[in-house]
């Protein structure tokens, strides 16, 4: 299993950079960031420190999206990374929840994301692309042998089945093992229902991981409250699941809806940080299945199960109190027994 450390890109900048290169000491193989202009700095600008800075980390947003760049702009800057450092990015892209909403525009359909990913792909590897209208271009500049996988966000049905006849990833913004087992299916079914050979579609979860001395009352109370933002913003994704297909539907498991009925609204200015005063509707069974807390053990056995479901990469969502403890206990005691 690979390993990935996801961070938002506070100032300052060479925080960010200090613990991705920690991260890759301690054999993370990815470093992701957040992606929203207004929230963050902006993180492509980082990605260039953060891979002159390491040797073999790979980099990219987890997520951007099809309307904060347009799309030649986006390709040519994963494209330049590649040709500087290497085939070291991959795009990992969604409908833009946070960017395009704090920015008062509305987030990207289905329909474009699908024709954005073809496009900054297709480019990123020196082929040619329609822009729209009949505009096709071509960056003359891009050596033989570059590549750029795209990845892609999903929760509901019609994006899922729609990230395995056409991404080259799954990215799943949860560690619950019965609804990656569910959603892990329904991407590896459209890929064979496509065409495809299931096995080619990197799967990879995303979730807070928060490592403990012990299973204390205490300790796992203070954990719990340091990843309690992550139900909030999973819940601000299924709101749009709910609204959509409604409250009761065949096509959205209800393990994933029910526990955001108290849910009041949200606030992006507190999206993604520990102490979001939004997020008191979040119960302790939603922190606990949607999260990796306890002691190493528990983060192995964890682990462990979702490896065993399909998973290829879990990337720690490393937004809390003890970001670098997080990174070196993964790096000493969870990576080694995982990966034995």
């Amino acid at each position: 299993m690979d390993f990935g450390l996801v961070l938002q890109t506070d100032p300052p900048a060479s925080r960010v950079v200090s613990l991705m290169k920690r991260a890759e000491r301690n054999g993370f193989s990815h470093g992701w960031t957040f992606d929203s202009a207004v929230l963050w700095q902006e993180p492509f600008v980082i990605y260039s420190q953060i891979l002159a800075n390491t040797s073999k980390l790979t980099v990219g947003p987890m997520v951007t999206n099809p309307g904060t760049r347009t799309w030649e702009v986006t390709a040519s800057t994963f494209a330049t990374l590649n040709d500087m450092f290497g085939n070291r990015t991959v795009c990992g892209i969604g409908r833009g929840d946070s960017a395009m909403r704090v920015a008062g525009r509305k987030p990207n359909t289905l329909a474009r994301i699908s024709e954005a990913m073809k496009v900054i792909r297709a480019l990123a590897r020196g082929d040619s692309a329609d822009l729209g209208g009949g505009t096709v271009v071509r960056f003359p500049w891009i050596k033989k042998g570059a590549e750029l996988p795209v990845w892609m966000a999903a929760y509901g049905p019609k994006a899922l089945k729609m990230t395995g006849e056409e991404a080259d990833g799954f990215i799943l913004q949860l560690s619950d093992l019965y609804l990656t087992e569910y959603m892990v299916k329904a991407v590896k079914d459209a890929a064979a229902a496509a065409g495809r050979d299931p096995s080619e579609v990197t799967i990879c979860v995303a979730a807070p991981a928060y490592v403990t001395e012990d299973d204390s009352p205490e300790a796992l109370a203070h954990a719990r409250e340091q990843c309690r933002w992550f139900g909030g913003m999973v819940g601000n994704h299924v709101a749009d699941l709910v609204a959509r297909y409604g409250e009761h539907s065949a096509q959205v498991p209800e393990e994933l809806t029910d526990y955001i009925k108290a849910r009041q609204g949200y606030d992006y200015a507190h999206h993604g940080r520990s102490g979001n005063p939004e997020t008191e509707f979040v119960p302790d069974e939603i922190v606990d299945r949607f999260c990796v807390i306890g002691p190493a053990e528990k983060h192995i056995e964890k682990l462990n199960a979702l490896r065993a479901l399909g998973v290829d990469q879990f990337a720690v969502y490393d937004m809390h109190d003890a970001q670098e403890a997080t990174i070196d206990a993964y790096g000493t005691t969870v990576i080694p027994a995982v990966n034995a």
